[in-house]
């Protein structure tokens, strides 16, 4: 396994449960961290694992992607059949699918994504040149 992967890997083990905290946090400023606030390590998840599946991927590409397929998700809320209502009343549904759209969310998605793309860019490997 590469240093990447391993510094991927390290970096999933502390936004998990940061995230965690994030959604389940009972005290003052509780609806804006569970609800607004976490689509940041939420955003950063993701764009850590799709790292550690396609460690090749650049981060901006990785970035973009993620906000894309998260925004989609958003709007997913809006659509609410019987099939998709059960599986959003699971946690893993809700942490994933979430259940409400909000239009607040998307500023935090961006946020998350460069974030994210700032972790992936510190935790890369540096570049070859050709000087090298």
């Amino acid at each position: 396994m590469s240093k990447y992967r391993r510094r991927l890997l390290l970096s999933i083990a502390f936004i998990v449960p940061f995230g965690l905290v994030t959604k389940f946090y009972p005290g003052p400023g509780q609806a804006w961290l569970n609800d607004a606030f976490g689509g940041i390590p939420y955003e950063i998840f993701w764009m850590l694992l799709v790292a550690v599946m396609w460690p090749r991927l650049r981060p901006g590409a990785i970035a973009l992607m993620v906000l894309l397929t998260t925004c989609v998700l958003e709007f997913l809320q809006l659509w609410q059949p019987d099939w998709l209502q059960a599986i959003r009343a699971t946690l893993p549904g809700r942490l994933v699918l979430g259940n409400t759209f909000t239009w607040g969310d998307f500023p935090y998605y961006a946020i998350g994504c460069c974030l994210g793309w700032l972790w992936l860019r510190w935790l890369a490997p540096p570049l070859k040149t050709a000087a090298s």
